[in-house]
């Protein structure tokens, strides 16, 4: 008997009484695969189906497969699955195992889930985006139109707490579970060493050292392969398997991985977080934990996803840990230190925070609803990534200016498709090209179709030859997608690629660099390998980049000749004079060019400029340079200081001067200025002049370039200095001053660097009356000896203030 069995019984009554519950249960309790079983001949079940949630299609495969065995059925019967790409369900099936995005897309198809009771949400801690934006819609689903639904949410690693109270403060229900004791073993890596050179070394340490099967959890797809790779050169021992574990494989190499090793043999199954969850693969008794993960990172800024590698949090680790103790006893090597345990984040960063929203955007619009705040979120939307979804949205023609779904958009949100994919297929029906629209985005959507190459023309080529059953299941996905958007079928011409995956990622258009650097248009650059053969092609379009934002590495793409690029985006390509300034001399060359983005297609010197061209080439220049490249001098700094100060004090009132404010206002405030050469602007009168009269005058006032000692000098004010403005003076000139000086009527005190008659710092004070009456005295003692010609009066408040030495003979 598994131990989720000993809380069904509190299970079933809690949800006889209302419709919603929490369920936690440690791994190998039972949840998956008990818990639908158990609910089966509930009353409330006995005329609707149970659909299970699972967050990954081989778990929804394999919890199918459980329960129908259990039941001496086959999978289809009484017990089936559905998720993208394949499915086995029949007319007597009531329990449905479904991914997230196909249940997305059953409750977007029919709001009332009419002939469903309840809707089981399994390993709901891994905080997909899919599996929130389920959760809020069968909410909404159930608080209007279905109160009689059942919703259960299921994990091991779960903050129940804000999860039982999203769902109107359900009860939660913890099973103890049945834990076999695992063994944690810390082996650091070491950071210079490569992560699958480290990880091979640890399973050979791990497999001499103990008996059994070894599960190995690595961030993603190469890692595997080339841990693998290692394992099989260095492992000696003929009687174990090495058997990787990823999504991208095909169901019949995946359940390869996860079936028990023969009798005799040993097995090393290395895979993603795929195996976190919901699997249980016989045998296995030690786990090995690189303790890293692969995220999606969204960029609102550029609109572009890419693959991060990340610690993995304390719940991802203790999952991965309870894979070794499900069976019997077993062994987890880590390998990292055991204090960098605790400085890990509690639980995964829900997806919803970092991921492209557009198409939860465009799912919203086509279920009625514009401000995602009035459904119920674990953590809503942010509001960047948000607007940036309906801005894309609304470029693609999904949406109205009012953020209404257009027919463009309907017609979109029928694709099983992210929405700029979907937007690529049905914009391809125009030119004749659904057929490869639709093949490029299953693609890029299902990965390892087509074989590895990042050359998407490549993998067009391939899948129209392979005959095994995934690449089956893809084209009669891609074939159903073409037919959806009003195309046809046929024969791809991989060499449209390019010009057809620009449809949907204009912005991703890329111009070669040498070396297999690429600049896109959206300003933003990747680079591939010099092996690839497509690494100097002139251009791309990016379909896939992963590591961080200054060393992105491209991961799929398709080459798109110059030609093309012109006749896709004609509308979009600039023509404008520019020009270079040298920053030493001010030698201003000019050069005529055509650009798309950030992109320079093509560029030709210019002869000469004429006065508009030579304005709107200086003002290009500082746009693209920055404002170093005018001459800032004392009074352009001490201006600009100066109306910062008063900004400070008064708010909106005064103008913003800063950096961005000023690079954003050229034409206001440096086009009027502008003659032959940056050098010769004025950069303070160009920026007074934008001030009115009133402004001037108090400007003057109240923050003054100058100060007036009592002696008579007029000393430069320093409002660039750290602690607010400065004024460096001679001891002497103050002498009988009472009062500290102060600008801004009285609101800024000045920094007094007190200085003796050869200019040197004697001492800093915002408090010149404390001084006299302070330390004075002990500046005096010091300085009568070294500078005896100075008055050094007892009382300086009494004595006039002088810029002189003493008189001869005094």
């Amino acid at each position: 008997m598994l131990p989720v069995e000993d809380v069904l019984p509190t299970l079933r009554a809690a949800l006889a009484e209302r419709g919603e519950a929490v369920l936690v249960a440690p791994p190998g309790a039972g949840k998956t695969t008990r818990v639908p079983l158990a609910l089966l001949d509930e009353p409330w079940a006995r005329t609707g189906k149970i659909i299970l949630l699972s967050p990954r299609r081989i778990a929804a495969r394999a919890a199918a497969a459980r329960m129908a065995s259990e039941r001496g059925e086959a999978v289809g019967g009484t017990i089936g699955y559905r998720v993208r790409l394949d499915s086995r369900v029949g007319p007597k099936t009531r329990i449905e195992v479904v991914t997230e995005g196909v249940f997305t897309r059953m409750i977007s198809d029919d709001p009332e889930l009419r002939g469903v009771a309840a809707v089981l949400f399994d390993e709901f801690h891994e905080r997909s985006l899919e599996g929130d934006l389920g959760l809020a819609l069968a909410r909404d689903t159930q608080s209007a139109l279905r109160p009689d639904l059942k919703i259960v949410v299921m994990s091991a690693t779960l903050d129940a707490a804000r999860v039982a109270a999203l769902l109107g403060d359900a009860p939660v229900i913890v099973s103890e579970g049945r834990r076999f004791p695992v063994t944690h073993v810390y082996r650091p890596r070491d950071p210079r060493a490569l992560l699958e050179q480290e990880t091979a070394n640890a399973v050979r340490a791990a497999l001499a050292a103990e008996s059994g099967s070894a599960l190995v959890f690595l961030p993603g797809v190469r890692e595997i392969e080339r841990t693998a790779e290692r394992l099989r050169t260095d492992l000696r021992d003929p009687n174990v398997d090495i058997r990787p574990l990823y999504g991208a494989m095909s169901p019949a190499d995946q359940d390869a991985a996860i079936s028990p090793a023969p009798a005799g043999r040993r097995k090393v199954v290395l895979a993603t977080s795929i195996a976190e969850t919901s699997l249980t693969i016989d045998g296995v008794r030690i786990v090995v934990d690189a303790g890293l993960a692969r995220r999606p990172r969204y960029e609102p800024a550029l609109g572009l996803s890419r693959l991060e590698t990340v610690r993995a949090s304390q719940a991802a680790i203790t999952q991965r840990a309870g894979r070794a103790g499900r069976l019997e006893p077993g062994v987890c090597w880590r390998l990292w230190s055991e204090g960098e345990t605790r400085s890990l984040p509690a639980f995964e960063r829900p997806e919803i925070l970092d991921a492209d929203l557009s198409g939860l955007a465009l799912d919203l619009a086509a279920w009625g609803v514009g401000d995602p705040t009035t459904l119920a979120w674990l953590d809503p939307p942010p509001k960047p990534a948000w607007n940036e979804a309906i801005a894309l949205l609304t470029r693609l023609g999904a949406l109205d200016e009012a953020g209404r779904l257009t027919e463009h958009g309907a017609a979109i949100a029928t694709l099983p498709l992210p929405p700029r994919l979907a937007h690529m297929v049905i914009e391809s029906k125009q030119f004749g090209e659904t057929w490869l629209a639709a093949t490029l985005a299953v693609l890029l959507t299902e990965q390892g179709l087509g074989g590895r190459s990042p050359d998407l023309a490549d993998r067009v080529n391939q899948l129209e030859w392979d005959k095994g059953k995934r690449a089956d299941a893809a084209r009669s996905l891609a074939r159903r997608i073409s037919l959806s958007a009003g195309g046809g079928t046929g024969r791809n011409d991989e060499l449209a690629s390019g010009r057809v995956l620009a449809r949907a990622f204009p912005d991703r258009v890329a111009k070669s660099r040498g070396g297999g650097a690429f600049l896109m248009v959206n300003g933003r650059a990747a680079s591939m390998d010099m092996s690839e053969p497509m690494a100097s092609a002139p251009f791309i379009v990016i379909g896939e980049t992963t590591g961080t934002a200054g060393k992105s590495r491209i991961l799929s793409f398709a080459a798109i000749s110059a030609q093309e690029v012109e006749e896709a985006f004609s509308a979009q390509i600039e023509t404008r004079a520019a020009v270079s300034v040298d920053a030493a001399t001010g030698a201003v060359r000019g050069r005529r060019t055509r650009r798309l983005g950030r992109v320079v297609l093509s560029e030709a010197p210019l002869e000469k400029l004429n006065a508009d061209e030579m304005k709107q080439a200086l003002l290009d220049a500082v746009r693209d340079d920055g404002l170093a490249l005018l001459d800032w001098d004392d009074a352009a700094k001490q201006v600009r200081a100066r109306v910062a100060l008063m900004l400070s004090l008064e708010g909106e009132a005064w103008p913003d001067w800063s950096d961005d404010a000023l690079s954003a206002k050229l034409d206001d405030w440096l086009a009027p200025a502008l003659a032959s050469r940056l050098g010769d602007v004025d950069v303070a009168r160009a920026l007074q002049n934008t001030l009115d009269y009133e402004e001037r005058r108090r400007l003057d006032a109240e923050a003054p370039a100058r100060f007036e000692t009592p002696a008579g000098s007029s000393l430069a004010i320093d409002y660039e200095a750290e602690g607010g403005p400065a004024l460096e003076v001679r001891l002497q000139e103050l002498f009988g001053m009472d009062k500290h000086p102060t600008i801004a009527g009285g609101r800024v005190p000045l920094t007094l660097r007190l200085l003796s008659p050869a200019h040197r710092p004697v001492q800093t004070t915002k408090d010149l009356p404390g001084f006299w009456r302070g330390s004075y005295a002990a500046v005096r003692a010091e300085m009568r000896g070294r500078y005896p010609k100075h008055p050094w009066p007892e009382d300086p408040l009494s004595a006039p203030p002088t810029r002189r030495a003493k008189p001869r003979g005094s």
